[in-house]
């Protein structure tokens, strides 16, 4: 489970998580900038994204709470 602040997890804490090998991530972002740049570096450290879903948890204001899934790739 990921729940980083609005900046994201980075690709340090992607690498630290994907070498505990765990079979799903779950992510819970508050940017969707940022989750789509761990998207990216979880797609590297050999993940893919199995499911999201949007969450207005904020009505009347431009943010929004995405969770994302992503499964290992197997080779």
């Amino acid at each position: 489970m990921l729940d980083p602040p609005r900046a994201g997890a980075g690709n340090d804490v992607v690498i630290q998580m994907a070498k505990l090998a765990p079979r799903a991530i779950c992510y819970v972002s508050c940017d969707p900038a940022s989750l789509a740049r761990d998207t990216a570096y979880l797609a590297e450290a050999g993940y893919k994204l199995r499911s999201i879903a949007a969450f207005d948890a904020f009505p009347m204001t431009a943010h929004v709470e995405c969770i994302a899934t992503y499964i290992p790739v197997i080779s």
